[in-house]
């Protein structure tokens, strides 16, 4: 089988596919700082004079996020009545959403917390499911030589989406009111409806599993079926962990460590994290285009082990603001580079014909790092300190880098395989 020629960056950024990848992943992340932990919810509860206490158990209602491979093999399963079997459920998704935004914005935090909690909770099981499809279609649409620059896409659509929805909804709120901020994001929620029916169908959308117990059971036989397979899941474990351990404690460490205020941790620190992470996505999604999938996981994997030392350094050197810029531009834009090439990796282990439910089980098993490091991270800077702690945030890298040398064939044959359509 001959390989996918590799395109030229404008032939990729002129593709539609990759557009709707963009807007798709903006309607993707409006939702996202509407509720639980987010920025935009926990304005809302603070500014109506909700206690902390509560405020943390609202953020209980973000577990959907995590556990959202759980009902995936029924979006593989059963087709929508229009727009073919990913696009339809996007849509569905998305009018849904639009509709629970408003009604949260009726909601009240104090008159009515149980009622919020609920609604709440809805917006997030949506939302959850809107991504769960999302990732799908971007595995069944996009071909192997445009993957890495469909991840850059798809992370600034749904950052951008994130921080706008997040900084209007207060701004509009500080304003007017918190009923008028939500309807206004509602009614932008309503409008990415009109890209999910702009969008192309893929090409070859894949089969639906036969029955419920297919859609359950052939996805998992599928991924554990290939060769390598132990040791590419393994790798989607490893691969971040490092990435994940030195910025489980980014915002204490910048605080309660160096001693910067909120203003430089939000400018400096936040601000620049957010643009220096989509700029490096978007760099990593070209050169992935151009290195191929090993080579790419390789030199950004070794980066982001190097750039935690960055912070060693910092701690080593007190208080200043330019080393903290530095340090941040650095560790987070080579990490965003490491994603364009981890998200590549991952929908290339997927099968189009269950690629809800294995990109939901793949997306889970690599979050566990960033979900369980921070438990850690708190107890061991207590021991050793910040410098030691972020050598050790590095060599947490080192076994994810070996295992990727390792398998340094099964994962060339995984690439080739999939550049000549084996899958499709």
């Amino acid at each position: 089988m001959t390989a996918q020629p590799k395109p030229t960056l404008r032939q990729a950024l002129g593709d539609k596919r990759i557009m709707a990848v963009l807007l798709m992943s903006f309607a993707s992340g409006l939702p996202f700082n509407l509720s639980g932990s987010g920025f935009a919810f926990q304005a809302w509860l603070a500014s109506a004079g909700v206690d902390l206490k509560s405020i943390g158990f609202y953020s209980l209602v973000g577990l959907p996020y995590i556990f959202k491979f759980l009902w995936a093999p029924l979006l593989d399963r059963y087709l929508p009545p229009l727009l073919g079997r990913r696009r339809g459920w996007i849509l569905v998704f998305q009018a849904c959403l639009a509709v629970a935004i408003g009604v949260m914005g009726f909601s009240s935090p104090t008159e009515g917390p149980y009622f919020l909690a609920t609604i709440a909770l809805l917006v997030v099981f949506l939302s959850s499911s809107q991504d769960i499809v999302i990732d799908a279609y971007r595995v069944d649409t996009i071909p192997a030589s445009e993957r890495g620059l469909a991840a850059a896409a798809a992370a600034f659509g749904y950052r951008t989406a994130s921080v706008l929805a997040s900084t209007v909804l207060v701004l509009i709120a500080a304003h007017t009111s918190w009923h008028v901020a939500f309807l206004v994001i509602a009614v932008i929620m309503a409008a990415t409806m009109l890209s999910t029916f702009w969008a192309p169908e893929p090409l070859v959308p894949g089969q639906p599993p036969k029955t419920l117990t297919d859609a359950v059971w052939h996805p998992l036989r599928n991924l554990i079926g290939q060769k390598g397979a132990w040791g590419f899941l393994l790798l989607v474990l490893l691969y971040k962990a490092g990435d994940a351990f030195a910025l489980s404690l980014y915002s204490a460490f910048m605080i309660k460590g160096i001693g910067f205020s909120l203003d430089e941790l939000s400018i400096a620190g936040k601000a620049n994290m957010t643009i220096s992470t989509i700029t490096g996505v978007t760099l990593g999604g070209w050169i992935y285009m151009r290195w191929g999938m090993f080579r790419s996981l390789l030199v950004f994997g070794i980066g982001q082990a190097l750039t935690n030392l960055l912070y060693t350094v910092l701690a080593l050197s007190g208080k200043k603001l330019w080393l903290m810029a530095l340090a941040t531009t650095l560790d987070t834009g080579v990490g965003g580079m490491g994603q364009a090439a981890f998200v590549g990796f991952l929908m290339t282990l997927c099968n189009s014909n269950f690629s809800a439910t294995q990109y939901a089980l793949l997306s889970a098993l690599a979050t566990l790092p960033r979900v369980t490091t921070g438990a850690i991270a708190g107890t061991l800077v207590s021991v050793i300190g910040w410098p030691k702690f972020f050598v050790v945030t590095c060599l947490t890298a080192v076994p994810g880098l070996i295992l990727l040398v390792i398998l340094r064939r099964p994962l060339q044959e995984l690439a080739a395989r999939d550049s000549g359509d084996a899958k499709r």
